[in-house]
C-alpha cells in the first residue's frame, strides 16, 4: 500500500448532509384545522343566537347552583359510593366457588348492563304503580292465613306510602347505583384475575383466612387496575345524572337549566351553559383521576421492574433477594 493511498484511507470522511424530511400533509393539516377554528371562533363571536349575557346571567342563580350540589355532585357521590360497594360484592360472587353464587351474579350483570339507563330511571320512576304501601313483617302473611282458614291476616309491623318512599331522589339513586354496580363488578373482577395468583396461594401458606388474603394482598395490588377504569366510569356517572329527566328528579343541573330555558323561550343559550357547566365538573374529575392513577402506580414504572427482574434472576441463580455484583 502506497503513502498516497494510506494517507487516503486515514482521511475522515465528508460530514453527512443530513436533509429534514418534508411533512407537506401535516402542514395541510394544520391549515385545515386553524381555518376551522377560526370559523368557530367567529360563529360564536358574530351569532347573537347564543346571548352570551342571558347566558351568563342565569346559568349562576341560586336554583343552579343548588342543582348543582344536590342534584348532579351529590347523585354522582352517592351513585358511585354504592355502585362501587355492590360491584365488589358482586365481583366477589361471580369468582366464588359457590355455582349458585356464581349464576346470580352473573344474572345481575346481564340484566343491568343490558337495560339502558334511561329505561331503567323511567322504570324506578315508577315503581310507586306496582304497591300503594311499602310494608315489613312475615312475608306472604295473607297467602299464609289462608292456607290455616284465617282470612285477612296481616303479620306486617310496619310500613310506610310508596310514594313516600320512592321519591325522585331515591329512584333516580337507585336506578343510577344499580346499573353502575353492573359495571363495577366487571372492572373489579377483571384486577382482581390481574393479581398473580402465586401471592394469593402464598398468604394461605402463611395461614391468612381468603377474606384477609382479599382485603390484605389481592384488593391493594388491583386497585392499579381498578382505578383508571372507575375514573372513567365516575365521569360517566356525573353526565348520566342528566338522565334523571325520566324520573323525573326536579333538583338537578340539567333540569333546572332546560326549566329556565323553556320559561324563558330562550332554549339554546341554556343547553350551552349546560354544556360548559359538565366541562368544568368533568374537569374538576379528571384531575382527581390523574393523581389517583399517579399514586397507585408507585412502584411499577420501569425502573422498579428492572429492579423486581434482577432480583427474581438473582435468586433463581443462588444470589438470594440482595443486590448483585
Amino acid at each position: 500500500m502506497t503513502t498516497d493511498e494510506a494517507t487516503t484511507e486515514r482521511a475522515r470522511p465528508e460530514p453527512i448532509k443530513a436533509v429534514p424530511v418534508r411533512h407537506p400533509g401535516r402542514w395541510a393539516a394544520i391549515a385545515v384545522l386553524a381555518v376551522l377554528a377560526a370559523m368557530f371562533v367567529h360563529l360564536l363571536v358574530t351569532n347573537d343566537e347564543f346571548k352570551w349575557s342571558f347566558m351568563v346571567d342565569n346559568m349562576f342563580r341560586p336554583p343552579i347552583i343548588e342543582g348543582v350540589l344536590r342534584g348532579t355532585v351529590l347523585i354522582t357521590v352517592c351513585a358511585m359510593l354504592l355502585g362501587v360497594s355492590l360491584g365488589i360484592v358482586v365481583a366477589i360472587m361471580r369468582l366464588s366457588t359457590n355455582p349458585i353464587l356464581r349464576v346470580v351474579a352473573w344474572l345481575y350483570t346481564w340484566v343491568f348492563r343490558a337495560v339502558p339507563r334511561l329505561v331503567l330511571l323511567a322504570v324506578f320512576g315508577n315503581l310507586g304503580i306496582l304497591w300503594s304501601r311499602l310494608e315489613f313483617g312475615v312475608p306472604f302473611d295473607t297467602q299464609i292465613g289462608q292456607l290455616f282458614g284465617i282470612d285477612n291476616l296481616h303479620l306486617r309491623v310496619f310500613g310506610f306510602k310508596a310514594t313516600d318512599v320512592l321519591t325522585g331522589f331515591v329512584a333516580g339513586l337507585l336506578g343510577l347505583a344499580l346499573s353502575e354496580a353492573a359495571y363495577m363488578a366487571e372492572i373489579v373482577r377483571a384486577g382482581i384475575q390481574s393479581v398473580d395468583e402465586g401471592q394469593s396461594e402464598a398468604a394461605s401458606a402463611l395461614g391468612m383466612s381468603r377474606a384477609q388474603i382479599l382485603r390484605r394482598i389481592v384488593l391493594p395490588q388491583a386497585m392499579r387496575v381498578i382505578i383508571p377504569p372507575t375514573g372513567n366510569e365516575t365521569i360517566a356517572m356525573l353526565k348520566d345524572t342528566s338522565l334523571l329527566l325520566a324520573v323525573p328528579y326536579s333538583m338537578e343541573l340539567f333540569f333546572q337549566l332546560d326549566r329556565v330555558g323553556k320559561r324563558t323561550f330562550q332554549i339554546f343559550p341554556m343547553y350551552v351553559a349546560a354544556v360548559f357547566w359538565y366541562l368544568f365538573l368533568t374537569s374538576i374529575l379528571l384531575v382527581g383521576q390523574y393523581f389517583l392513577e399517579r399514586h397507585f402506580a408507585k412502584g411499577y414504572g420501569r425502573t422498579e421492574r428492572a429492579r423486581i427482574r434482577l432480583r427474581t434472576i438473582a435468586a433463581e441463580y443462588g444470589g438470594g433477594g440482595g443486590d448483585t455484583h
